[in-house]
């Protein structure tokens, strides 16, 4: 079984995508960048804000889904500089401060709307 996941709490598609499927007890959110779902544009500030704001996203889609941060078992980190990492990771970890995921971190050249980070993520439904 196949159910699209769609919400106003997590910005649109921009594309010929969903913001997340469930399927045979997963949920596979699509890449988040730090679109504010309430404007349609780029938060302000520099990677810290931006990756707040994509793991808000990811959390207002998961808990769409009828699931939570906490489920989560696969995080995949998009990075325009990873220069930035340390300042992504703090901000990561307020979000996952215990048993987090298996996550992959890449430097990236360029991600849609020239965000300075994307977060894709897999949880259990």
């Amino acid at each position: 079984m196949r159910e699209v996941i769609s919400t106003d709490r997590g910005p649109k598609a921009i594309g010929p995508y969903s913001q997340a499927i469930r399927a045979n007890g997963f949920i596979f959110i699509s890449g988040q960048g730090a679109g504010d779902p309430a404007t349609g544009k780029i938060v302000e500030g520099g990677v810290a804000e931006q990756t707040a704001r994509c793991l808000e996203n990811l959390k207002a889609i998961v808990e769409a889904a009828g699931a939570s941060m906490d489920r989560a078992v696969r995080v995949g980190v998009f990075l325009k500089d990873m220069n930035d990492f340390e300042t992504m990771n703090q901000v990561y970890a307020r979000y996952f401060p215990a048993n987090p995921p298996a996550r992959t971190t890449i430097e990236a050249a360029r991600l849609p709307r020239d965000f300075r980070v994307e977060i894709d993520m897999i949880a259990l439904a």
